[in-house]
């Protein structure tokens, strides 16, 4: 897709409308415990206990649900580390067509299952990203297929700009939203909504230091491609796009960077104070609120818990060390 045209608020709530039969309204929970350690007023939101275990599956009814007939029927190929895939391939059954979703030969099993599972074809090429995405291009042009990019294609962002609307309808007078940058199109919808709906709320984003692309794309306007060592798979992107990017650069106010002990750190958090599984790309919000807690004290901030894809293997890593 060349020149993408960044969503408006209309676009979200039109985009609820498509998705809305097929999702979930998340919970919008404030946590005793959460706030004790930041001092602070803070709740999350549930996007790990969305359809698929996480939020993108908003992004991918939203873009499918809205396709033309020929392209429902030809079917659809994408390039994922995981989430993004479940999305494609749940929304794709959800309106009666095909995936194939490219993924890396390391990927999360539980991801590849729960894609496989759904009717989905799935490739395993290459290390990472960017790689698969190569991959997968090829692959529908040689076969007719419609190519879904996981970071260009503005329906995804106008769609998983939901849950950002859910958040503010429920919660009002929030400083500080804190959500998970990998590809971008999570925290661009959300400074989107952020900005119509209440532009005093500063957006926080957050990626991991051992795959700082966006982040220092952000920084300093040059797309680099950086060394991408995460085992965050939501956030592994060796290189960042122009598109959100740009987007980013207009509207999000604050980016972090946290290390892999953080998000490690983030999800036995989470599972200590909210019972519930968070993957370490959305672990990743907790954490670095950890890192800026004393900015963030007497402050309202939303955490957003992006998914819940952990596997037994990473989460027994994790308790045990």
């Amino acid at each position: 897709m060349t020149n993408p045209t960044e969503p408006t608020i209309k676009d979200v709530y039109a985009a609820r409308r498509v998705i809305s039969p097929h999702i979930t309204r998340t919970p919008l929970r404030r946590y005793p415990g959460l706030c004790e350690l930041l001092d602070a007023d803070v709740w999350v939101k549930h996007e790990n206990m969305q359809i698929m275990g996480s939020f993108k599956p908003r992004g991918g009814l939203n873009l499918i649900g809205g396709s033309s007939k020929e392209d429902l029927q030809r079917g659809f190929v994408s390039a994922s580390s995981g989430n993004h895939g479940q999305s494609v391939a749940f929304a794709a059954k959800t309106f009666g067509s095909t995936a194939t979703i490219v993924v890396p030969e390391n990927a999360n099993p539980v991801k590849v299952g729960a894609m496989e599972g759904i009717g989905a074809q799935v490739i395993k090429h290459g290390a990472y990203y960017d790689i698969c995405s190569e991959y997968a291009i090829k692959l529908a042009e040689d076969t007719g297929r419609t190519y879904v990019h996981a970071i260009n294609e503005p329906r995804l962002y106008a769609g998983v700009g939901t849950y950002a609307l859910e958040i503010h309808e429920d919660l009002d007078d929030i400083d500080h939203i804190i959500v998970p940058v990998g590809g971008g199109s999570g925290a661009s919808a959300t400074c989107i909504v952020t900005d119509a709906l209440s532009p005093e709320t500063e957006v926080i984003g957050v990626q991991a230091a051992s795959a700082p692309a966006v982040h220092d794309a952000w920084k300093s306007g040059k797309l680099e491609p950086r060394q991408m060592e995460t085992r965050a798979e939501g956030l592994a992107t060796g290189s960042a796009q122009a598109f959100p990017v740009e987007i980013l650069r207009r509207r999000l106010r604050r980016f972090e960077l946290v290390s892999e002990e953080g998000m490690e750190d983030g999800v036995e958090l989470f599972l200590r104070h909210t019972r519930s599984l968070v993957e370490h790309s959305g672990a990743s919000t907790l954490a670095a609120a950890v890192q800026i807690k004393d900015e963030l004290k007497g402050k309202r901030v939303v955490l957003i818990a992006s998914g819940a894809n952990v596997t037994a293997e990473q989460l027994a890593g994790i308790l045990g060390r």
